[in-house]
């Protein structure tokens, strides 16, 4: 099983990962890359959907909501997102104030009662994780405060040859307040762009046992099992990071026994 997909910029909306895709059973994911002017439509069906705008600005509309002027960062390390949630069931159309770029994210959902919303970089909550040489910079985005059927999404910013999601963390059962059930996606850019990372994904029998090179623009599968990564010396890693819990939405996880230690030093 390949966990690692690749992106190649173009016009329009990009499909990256389908259901089914690395054993995904809740997530899907594609960039939208727009030239001011152009549009992109599309109807949600039967998933919920989230636009994170990666850089640029954009206005989103359909029946009963009109978000107007989304979008201030040139890019995904000049400051915090604007994002889009729209619930299943609805039409929406976007249009491109400058050259905008979204990363678009969808789950299965029957949550037709929730009202489209927007969240603000204002809105944008920012935490420091881990220490020493295993630490990130968060922000969290769309989190259980906001309603949702699965989607829970953040961003991550990780120094110069450091390790994150370290130590190795997992959350794969729905065992509260311990553990939720959440699989994830992570989708990567280097400053400088010439950066990489290394990804590695296994769980505690080792039916998965998957380690890769991730560059810029380039997205690994995380159906389950702990998920570290190690950012290149000289170069900051960024990854957008979307999970959907299967019954929750936390922000909850379980360390690696072997690497437990770690945390008491």
């Amino acid at each position: 099983m390949n966990y690692l997909k690749h992106y190649q910029p173009k016009s329009g909306f990009t499909g990256i990962a389908k259901i089914g895709d690395g054993n995904l059973e809740l997530s899907e994911f594609g960039i939208i890359d727009l030239k001011p002017g152009e549009k992109y439509a599309a109807k949600t069906n039967a998933m919920e959907t989230a636009l994170i705008i990666l850089g640029g600005k954009c206005s989103v509309w359909g029946n009963g909501f009109d978000f107007a002027e989304l979008g201030e960062r040139k890019d995904v390390f000049s400051g915090k997102p604007y994002t889009v949630y729209i619930p299943c069931g609805r039409q929406y159309e976007i249009t491109a104030i400058t050259d905008v770029e979204i990363a678009w994210t969808a789950s299965p959902s029957d949550a037709a009662g929730i009202m489209p919303y927007v969240i603000t970089p204002e809105q944008v909550k920012e935490v420091h994780i881990g220490k020493e040489s295993y630490e990130r910079d968060a922000y969290l985005v769309l989190t259980d405060e906001y309603p949702a059927k699965h989607l829970y999404i953040g961003e991550a910013f990780v120094a110069s040859g450091k390790h994150a999601s370290y130590p190795p963390h997992r959350h794969d059962f729905d065992n509260l307040p311990v553990e939720v059930d959440m699989e994830e996606i992570y989708f990567f850019r280097f400053n400088p762009k010439t950066g990489y990372g290394i990804q590695k994904i296994y769980t505690d029998d080792r039916s998965i046992d998957f380690t890769c090179t991730v560059e810029y623009n380039d997205t690994t599968l995380i159906p389950e099992g702990y998920h570290p990564v190690i950012n290149a010396p000289g170069y900051t890693m960024y990854y957008l990071w979307i999970m959907a819990g299967r019954n929750n939405r936390k922000f909850l996880s379980v360390i690696d026994p072997e690497h437990k230690w770690i945390l008491d030093k």
